[in-house]
């Protein structure tokens, strides 16, 4: 190994330089995860994370009250559905929450206009078939704004693209249990477009 490749590291080439890698690690160091190799808009970022929020907490609500209010033959059922679904939501929240702090943000926690900022909306539904078909909505509007910002992030913010991909595949999920509810329960109604 020549002078040259110990400089660059086992990697020959990969990284232009590791003294110049760790020379910029050291400056900056209050922007934690934000490096300079960070090239999206942060602000912008932070803005759709915390409207992204805004979505999961609503769907939290409306899972939990869908979860309470579940009445009938196979209310049992599907109210463990709604349970399950309202705590992966949360879980999204917690994660996004989180990945707003780590590039420099604060997560808008505040009740008011939380409704105005998420993409989903917080339909109550009166029965079981209409809950389900409202968090079937909802759960389309998330995947479709999800895909939006997975392909907004691209190669600026893979860490949160990652993220946001994950969660999108969690949403996709919920949808297709809810589809097959709906088609259980209703099956006159589900093939509507």
């Amino acid at each position: 190994m020549d002078s040259k490749d110990k400089k660059r590291g086992a990697g020959g080439g990969f990284l232009s330089d590791v003294q110049e890698l760790r020379r910029r690690a050291r400056q900056h160091i209050e922007d934690g995860a934000v490096t300079p190799g960070y090239t999206a808009d942060r602000d912008k970022v932070i803005a759709i994370l915390n409207d992204a929020l805004a979505t999961e907490i609503v769907c939290v609500l409306r899972y939990k009250r869908h979860y309470f209010m579940a009445q009938g033959i196979h209310a049992q059922a599907v109210a463990q559905e709604f349970l399950e679904h309202a705590n992966e939501e949360q879980v999204h929240a917690d994660r996004i929450a989180e990945r707003i702090t780590q590039i420099g943000g604060a997560p808008n926690f505040n009740p008011e206009g939380l409704a105005s900022r998420s993409h989903s909306e917080y339909v109550e539904g009166d029965s079981l078939v209409d809950m389900i078909r409202e968090d079937l909505v909802a759960e389309r509007v998330a995947i479709e704004s999800y895909s939006e910002i997975v392909r907004f992030l691209g190669d600026h913010d893979i860490t949160t693209r990652r993220m946001m991909e994950e969660i999108l595949a969690m949403e996709e999920e919920h949808a297709d249990d809810l589809q097959k509810l709906l088609a259980t329960l209703d099956p006159t109604k589900s093939g509507d477009r």
